[in-house]
């Protein structure tokens, strides 16, 4: 039997399984119908083992900085999908590089300026002997390797007149030094700053645990030109996938779908001024193409979740990561295990996205702008 026969063979048993499994737990008539799956203890992306998140706000800016540190390098990828990215060390990235690991990935408010949050996390790491050395010659210092997306919060009111001291420097510091298993969804971090569509936005961030005890986890900083919820209503595009009551439980009742209605979107996008960034992350052991074909996928999260999408407006980018934790232990069905992580990638990226706009508060003083207002 050849390797495409045992593949197909092997996706065709787990597609039965799955539509078996399907109508054993299908819903009563009458019911609302719920998403299956199990979430890990905190819900969050620090439930894959091996991260740490760390986040800092500036309320009077209205920005912030979000820290995905990895406890040991990390596998990485990145997959870019909208037109006008911000972005730091995203080439490093890609297959045929050098470098495979990375030390940390960031995502940050600010834009271009928000870039230099990593100038501060690369020399507090380069102390503490964090990077890629090339024989590790005395006096030589490590260079970590942390590569960067950044959102476009400059417009949102905050007190930007910074003159040469932009806030992203002391942010990602503060950040470095909070980083733990538990850290706030909605104004927080690199969402703070963040609108999702016409309502306020985000960072958030949920896991997924899998039948095989694989983790996913995501965390998101949600600032899109699209809508995260139906027209109409209040009901999230990402309903389908909720898990439990994470962001309201209100069902998929509600969800209909117009191609040229884009409900609460941002009525008059304006370039560089939309951005969803995001890391994936996973406790299986993965090779850099494989985290480059599951950060693909996972990028259909965003498009379950918000409408429209990868627009010329936004500058969508998003991280992988494989902390490396646990094996694949059949070679044979290696690529079948990549896609079922891909998939599960992509609902969970669609699950952060909404408990980030759910969790968001208003900024001090200002109202109507948030989901729990509509």
């Amino acid at each position: 039997m050849n390797r495409r026969t045992v593949l197909g063979s092997a996706l065709i048993g787990a597609a039965a399984s799955a539509a078996s499994a399907a109508s054993a737990k299908q819903p009563a008539a009458g019911s609302a119908a719920r998403a299956s799956g199990r979430t890990g203890p905190l819900n969050l992306i620090t439930d894959v083992e091996g991260i740490k998140i760390g986040q800092a706000h500036d309320a009077d800016v209205r920005t912030g900085v979000t820290v995905i540190l990895a406890e040991k390098p990390a596998t990485a990828a990145v997959d870019v999908r909208g037109g006008g990215p911000a972005g730091r060390e995203t080439d490093v990235l890609r297959p045929e590089n050098l470098v495979q690991e990375v030390d940390a990935i960031i995502l940050s408010g600010g834009s271009v300026y928000g870039l230099g949050s990593a100038d501060s996390v690369a020399a507090w790491m380069g102390m503490r002997g964090r990077g890629y050395g090339m024989g590790g010659a005395p006096g030589v210092p490590p260079s970590p390797i942390i590569p960067t997306a950044c959102l476009y919060d400059l417009a949102n009111g905050g007190n930007k007149q910074w003159e040469m001291e932009p806030p992203y420097r002391r942010l990602s510091v503060q950040a470095l030094e909070a980083a733990g298993d538990r850290f706030d969804l909605g104004t927080a971090g690199a969402g703070y700053g963040a609108e999702a569509g016409a309502l306020k936005g985000g960072i958030g961030s949920a896991s997924a645990v899998m039948d095989s005890g694989w983790t996913v986890g995501a965390v998101v900083a949600v600032n899109s030109v699209g809508s995260v919820v139906a027209p109409g209503g209040k009901t999230f595009w990402a309903a389908p996938y909720e898990i439990g009551d994470e962001f309201g439980g209100l069902g998929a009742a509600g969800l209909h779908a117009s191609a040229e209605d884009w409900g609460l979107s941002k009525f008059r996008p304006r370039p560089r001024e939309n951005t969803t960034i995001a890391c994936i992350a996973t406790d299986v052991a993965l090779t850099r193409v494989e985290c480059l074909r599951m950060a693909i996928m996972a990028q259909d999260g965003m498009a379950r979740a918000i409408r429209p999408s990868h627009a010329p407006f936004d500058g969508d980018t998003l991280f992988c990561l494989s902390t490396g934790k646990k094996q694949i232990d059949s070679p044979a069905l290696r690529q079948v295990a990549v896609a079922q992580l891909g998939n599960v990638a992509a609902d969970v990226l669609a699950r952060a996205v909404a408990r980030g706009v759910y969790h968001a508060t208003n900024y001090q003083g200002v109202t109507g702008k948030t989901w729990r207002e509509l």
